[in-house]
C-alpha cells in the first residue's frame, strides 16, 4: 500500500494539463450538448483456468443538454457455449446537478442510474450490472479539475436480480453491494498546445472497489491506462485491470481493455 500511495502522490504532483475522460468510470461532466457518441469496448479478461474471456460492449451516447446525457449499451461475450452471443444490454442516465467554475479549474457533481438485462449464467459473487448481472445501480459522482490535474470519485449502490429466463440469483449470496472508485488523469502530450487538432495522449490511474452488503466480502482493483484523443473527436483507450486483493469469488478479474469512441457534434439542433 505504501508503493500505491507513493505512485498516487507522484501522479497528482505532476504539473500537466488534465482531461476528464476516464476508461472505467464516468466523470461528473457530460459530453457536449446535442451531440451523439459511438463507443465500442472490448475486454479480454483472463480466467484462472487460462481461458480467455472476451466481452464486446457497443454503446450509443446522447448529450441531451448540459445537464443530461443517456447511454444505450449492448452486451456480447463468448462465455456461453457456441461462441459469441448477445447476452443483454443496459440503459444509463446521468444528471449533472452542480457546476462551480473558476479560472483554469472547475468542480462538478452528478447523479446517475443504470438498469441492465442479462440472460447469461450467474458465475461469481461479484455483482456487475455492466455485462454480467440483471439489475440496477445508482450513485453519485464528484469531479475536480485543478488547472492541470483531473480527479474523480464515485459511490454507488448496486443490486442484482435474476438473469431471466433460466438463471435465478443464488439465495445464499449477497445480491447488493456498495461500489467506490477513485480516478486521476493527466495529459502527457502535446507539451505545448497549438490547436485542437493536435493528438492528445493522456495517462490515467483508476482504483475500483466493491463491498458486498450481506457478507462483507470485498475487492479492490487498480487500472492504469493510456488514452489518445484525435482531432478532439475520436478517442482510443488502452488499459489493464489488475486485482489488488479480493475476499470474494471472481471469475476473471484481470485483463486488457480496448475502447474506441467517436463523437458527432451538433447532431440535434
Amino acid at each position: 500500500m505504501k508503493k500505491l500511495f507513493f505512485i498516487l502522490m507522484v501522479f497528482v504532483s505532476l504539473k500537466v494539463r488534465a482531461q476528464e475522460l476516464f476508461v472505467f468510470t464516468e466523470p461528473a461532466s457530460n459530453m457536449p450538448a446535442k451531440s451523439l457518441g459511438i463507443r465500442d469496448m472490448n475486454a479480454f479478461m483472463f480466467e484462472k483456468d487460462g481461458k480467455l474471456n472476451y466481452h464486446n460492449m457497443p454503446e450509443l451516447m446522447w448529450g441531451i443538454n448540459k445537464k443530461w446525457m443517456v447511454h444505450a449499451q449492448g452486451f456480447i461475450s463468448n462465455r456461453q457455449e457456441g461462441g459469441l452471443k448477445a447476452e443483454g444490454g443496459s440503459l444509463y442516465a446521468k444528471y449533472r446537478f452542480l457546476s462551480m467554475d473558476d479560472i483554469q479549474s472547475h468542480f462538478r457533481m452528478a447523479v446517475y442510474g443504470r438498469y441492465s438485462l442479462n440472460n447469461a449464467d450467474i458465475h461469481q459473487q461479484e455483482i456487475e450490472t455492466m455485462g454480467h448481472n440483471t439489475g440496477y445501480e445508482s450513485g453519485i459522482i464528484a469531479t475536480q479539475l485543478l488547472h492541470k490535474i483531473a480527479l474523480s470519485t464515485s459511490l454507488s449502490y448496486e443490486r442484482a436480480l435474476d438473469n431471466k429466463p433460466d438463471y435465478k440469483f443464488p439465495g445464499s449470496e449477497s445480491n447488493s453491494a456498495i461500489n467506490y472508485t477513485f480516478s486521476v488523469g493527466k495529459l502527457m502530450l502535446p507539451k505545448v498546445y497549438r490547436d485542437y487538432n493536435q493528438t492528445n495522449m493522456n495517462f490515467m490511474l483508476e482504483f475500483l472497489g466493491q463491498r458486498l452488503n450481506d457478507n462483507g466480502k470485498s475487492y479492490l482493483d487498480i487500472a492504469p491506462s493510456v488514452q489518445f484523443i484525435i482531432n478532439s473527436q475520436a478517442r482510443v483507450d488502452i488499459a489493464y485491470r489488475q486485482e489488488l486483493y479480493s475476499t470474494m469469488q471472481r471469475t476473471a478479474p484481470n485483463g486488457i481493455v480496448l475502447k474506441f469512441e467517436y463523437t458527432l457534434f451538433n447532431v440535434f439542433k
